[in-house]
């Protein structure tokens, strides 16, 4: 699809209000309206609030959007949350899923959905940010609450073109709102060192605008932090290599780790029980009640197997063998249904279903797997943006890189291993330290859609069979695949190079 601000601003604008309101009745005041427009519609802080709620994603046409695009895909899997995890290359997919294995093979091309998917999904939202930065300063309402709730919209803006300047590089940057006689209704890239200094810009300015510290659900001050650490240390990597951000990556952690505990059960990680608690950080919420789903259960069951009662079994991404075994001995993560299971009983009760393949028992939630509940079927389990263990991951690589591994380093890294049963790390040089943190990444982080990113930062990828990291295209993978330099940036989508002759293509594609 066309990068279409013109069908945001006009036609679909009403119909993003009437989904925001409509989803987040409790906040509204107002009577219901079939003339919304940005002017009568921007009045009160009850429409705002709603406004700004939907901003986290919505669903519009059966299309989701905000945070919530990570799920959005077809019965075979092609969601953006596993194209990412494929990029990595410790995972396989469904064998009817032309896209995903193309992807694994390295013969993908821009048409493949899943890059329109992100491409549609961010600007939708940055686009309904821009309204709501432009809008809600001239409403009248309390300056803390009109001040946390701008900053909230500062998050995600940032939160949105963070993942956009990662993926596809060089992209158009656009901060206000667009109508039908903008020039930047097609719209050319911007070179990606202004768009990082957009995000930073709008996370400092998040910093400053009185979010609660914790919050799972909304922006936090918590969440600002993790992020703004992650930009900091993507910054200090390739491909912009300013290494003076690694202090800063460091300093934004650290305020961060003092706001988030972490869990003592790995099952609390994807149970209803605990969602947006602990050290859950930021998540898309779902809700089964509201008719809020997901298919992140039925994608990472094993294929065609009777495991929970689900319509769909899909064994759309599965861990490679290779990558499973390259855990440490005695990692707890390893043991059945901690981070990965390899059976479970059969939907009916009856008999046990052996999987042949350690699949992902971390994404698999025990509520919507049993017959006869209110819920059967129905996973709303929440998908995990930010969480402890990345921000405590960041820490400790960033303040290697300025200082060696200090006692702090150490302190944040081993907290992980020891709720993992593993020996604490000590006595490394700053080499071995760094190389210690990247496999704790992906051990911890795993099929979190954070390796991908990892790769192209270090431009070192995990090579499992040897247990060390190579460079990485030169390096081949557990399935024999070896990177291509292309694939350090997705494609721009085909449609939008097809509908906007001012845009370029990425270098290979």
């Amino acid at each position: 699809m066309k990068f279409n601000l013109k069908k945001y601003r006009t036609g679909l604008l009403a119909l993003i209000v009437i989904a925001s309101a409509t989803s987040c009745k409790k906040y509204l005041d107002e009577p219901n309206k079939s003339n919304f427009t940005q002017q009568n519609y921007f009045t009160t802080q009850s429409q705002a609030r709603a406004f700004v709620n939907g901003i986290y994603g919505n669903n519009l046409n059966g299309q989701n959007y905000g945070t919530y695009f990570f799920q959005n895909g077809d019965a075979y899997g092609e969601a953006p949350f596993i194209t990412l995890e494929l990029f990595a290359g410790h995972a396989t997919s469904l064998g009817q899923s032309v896209n995903n294995n193309n992807v694994i093979f390295e013969r993908t091309d821009p048409t493949n959905p899943g890059f329109e998917t992100v491409w549609k999904s961010c600007y939708t939202a940055i686009a309904e940010c821009n309204i709501a930065l432009n809008r809600i300063p001239a409403i009248s309402m309390d300056d803390a609450t009109k001040k946390s709730m701008l900053g909230e919209v500062y998050f995600l803006r940032a939160f949105y073109y963070y993942h956009l300047v990662r993926l596809y590089g060089d992209v158009p940057l656009i901060t206000a709102p667009v109508d039908l006689n903008s020039s930047l209704l097609y719209p050319s890239r911007t070179a990606k060192e202004q768009v990082y200094d957009l995000v930073v810009s709008d996370l400092l300015a998040a910093e400053q605008s009185g979010l609660p510290g914790t919050n799972g659900m909304l922006a936090s001050m918590g969440a600002v932090h993790t992020l703004l650490s992650s930009v900091y240390l993507t910054m200090a990597g390739y491909p912009l290599q300013k290494t003076e951000n690694y202090q800063k990556a460091a300093d934004e952690a650290k305020q961060a780790l003092p706001l988030y505990t972490l869990f003592t059960d790995y099952a609390y990680l994807h149970d209803n029980a605990h969602k947006n608690q602990g050290e859950l950080i930021f998540q898309a919420n779902y809700d089964a009640t509201k008719n809020a789903t997901n298919a992140i259960t039925q994608l990472t069951v094993p294929f065609n197997l009777p495991v929970g009662v689900y319509g769909d079994h899909l064994g759309a991404m599965i861990p490679t063998d290779a990558f499973f075994a390259s855990y440490e001995a005695g990692d707890k993560r390893t043991q059945e249904q901690q981070f990965y299971f390899s059976q479970y009983p059969s939907s009916d009760g009856k008999s046990t279903v052996i999987f042949g393949e350690h699949c992902l028992y971390k994404y698999f939630h025990v509520e919507s797997s049993v017959s006869g509940t209110a819920n059967s079927g129905k996973c709303d389990e929440n998908w995990t943006l930010l969480r402890l263990p990345e921000a405590m991951l960041t820490y400790a690589e960033a303040s290697n890189e300025v200082n060696g591994p200090t006692a702090d380093a150490y302190a944040a890294v081993n907290q992980i291993r020891t709720r993992a049963n593993l020996a604490p790390l000590a006595g490394l040089t700053k080499d071995q330290f760094r190389v210690a943190i990247w496999k704790e990444r992906y051990h911890e982080l795993a099929f979190e859609d954070k390796s991908y990113f990892d790769i192209q930062r270090t431009h070192q990828i995990y090579d499992v069979k040897n247990n060390v990291f190579g460079p990485a295209t030169s390096t081949a993978n557990e399935q024999g695949v070896t990177m291509k330099d292309q694939y350090y940036l997705w494609p721009i989508p085909q449609r939008e190079i097809s509908t906007n002759n001012k845009l370029t293509q990425n270098t290979g594609w």
